[in-house]
């Protein structure tokens, strides 16, 4: 068999095969969450009540229908831009009109990047209007999510195109080796990016304002004197404006780094859960948890990066797509990309377990800095009851869409500390 004839088989076999093991994992998962639908499981009873179990099997079991249907179509638009003369047409239309140059196929990998966008826009309308509005978590308007998208399209206009030019320009500057700097480029931007985003890209989307003076930022500060990690700021972020969902997280690093608290958060918990919470998130920086993560992407980034530089000198790769030979690395990278997804998604179980083991510690750390672990097991508990979490996922589907442990595993983790 042919090289032209063997990509396209193995690049479809790759996608449908990634489809059906995610089919196959979320109807698994919903028969395990429907055989344990009949009553409130004996490890919630005291903290879950009929109803509100009731409410989270439907809203798991509504998400993941869904959810297939979503995969099934982003399956097919997939395969039909992998295997139909549409996006190898536009790249020559670029060309034909705008000349053979870095800007030409900068300005062509964004175009096809938002085209394929465009298909998905019904499913993000009908999960936020529809499922988060009919159990109760969608706060967004019309106006907001709508003018969310088009400040995404243009903030990803404004980075994105000079970034792909930068990259393309490296061949031409540096041959075979560009790949090399092209990932140090990457690495620097997504550094840079760090910084960035608290300062120009969040405040595009969400009002940040500093927590007001009183005993609940005093207790927090307290919290990062007591284990030696300062921020900047603790800011509040207004997470209402487009859900009832509630989150906490750093951002930045170094002197850069901020402390966000979702507005939703604040009003869900009480204060010793929240400096449970936040304790928590100093966990992931104490013990290290942020470089080996940087770390790690760097390493998936630099394969990738060598992984794509390899296909580029391959002409039979693009060209099994569609594109003429003698493309150069444009057509390359965006095969990847379209591609890289049904290779990553065999590895989840693996990152997921890396990423349970540093969750665990980060709970360890907290219940320690508190000197109690109550605190941060109400927190888990009402974050999962007013998320509508799902309490009893698969083994398997947690495996591998799960980068946290269960409430069940946290609490089993935590409560030997008790005492």
């Amino acid at each position: 068999m042919r090289s032209n004839e063997f990509i396209p088989i193995l690049a479809a076999s790759l996608v449908i095969a990634r489809w059906a093991a995610e089919t196959f994992l979320s109807g698994l998962n919903r028969r395990h969450v429907n055989a344990h639908a009949g009553a409130v499981p004996e490890a919630f009873r005291d903290t879950v009540d009929a109803p509100t179990y009731a409410q989270s099997v439907e809203y798991t079991l509504t998400k993941s229908r869904f959810g297939i249907l979503e995969d099934t179509w982003g399956t097919l638009i997939l395969l039909l831009a992998l295997f139909t003369p549409v996006v190898p047409g536009v790249f020559s239309a670029f060309r034909d009109r705008f000349g053979d140059g870095v800007v030409t196929d900068a300005c062509w990998l964004f175009s096809v990047g938002m085209l394929l966008s465009i298909p998905e826009l019904p499913f993000s309308w009908w999960q936020q209007f529809r499922i988060e509005s009919r159990f109760g978590f969608n706060q967004s308007t019309q106006g907001t999510w709508w003018m969310d998208r088009v400040k995404g399209l243009l903030l990803g206009a404004i980075l994105g195109i000079p970034l792909l030019m930068l990259l393309l320009k490296l061949v031409s500057w540096l041959g075979d080796s560009w790949w090399i700097a092209g990932w140090a480029v990457m690495l620097g931007f997504q550094l840079l990016m760090t910084v960035l985003a608290p300062l120009v890209i969040l405040p595009l989307f969400n009002k940040l304002t500093p927590l007001p003076d009183g005993s609940l930022r005093d207790r927090l500060l307290k919290l990062g004197e007591r284990t030696g990690f300062s921020a900047r700021s603790i800011l509040v972020m207004d997470g209402s404006r487009r859900s009832s969902h509630s989150n906490a997280f750093f951002t930045g690093f170094g002197s850069f780094r901020k402390i966000v608290l979702f507005d939703t958060l604040i009003n869900q918990l009480t204060e010793p859960e929240l400096e449970a919470v936040l304790a928590h998130e100093v966990g992931h920086y104490k013990r290290g948890h942020i470089p080996k993560m940087l770390l790690g992407s760097a390493a998936m980034t630099f394969l990738g990066f060598a992984c794509v530089a390899w296909l580029a000198r391959q002409p039979e790769f693009t060209g099994a797509f569609g594109f003429p030979a003698g493309s150069g690395l444009a057509p390359a990278l965006l095969c990847f990309g379209l591609l890289g997804g049904t290779v990553t998604f065999w590895t989840g179980p693996l990152m997921n377990r890396w990423s349970r083991k540093h969750e665990f510690e980060a709970d360890r750390y907290a219940a320690d800095a508190m000197g109690e672990n109550q605190s941060l097991i109400g927190a888990l508990r009402k974050l999962s009851e007013k998320n509508l979490s799902n309490l009893t996922p698969h083994p398997l589907f947690s495996a591998w869409h799960y980068s946290h442990p269960t409430l069940v595993e946290r609490e089993q983790a935590l409560v030997p500390a008790k005492g």
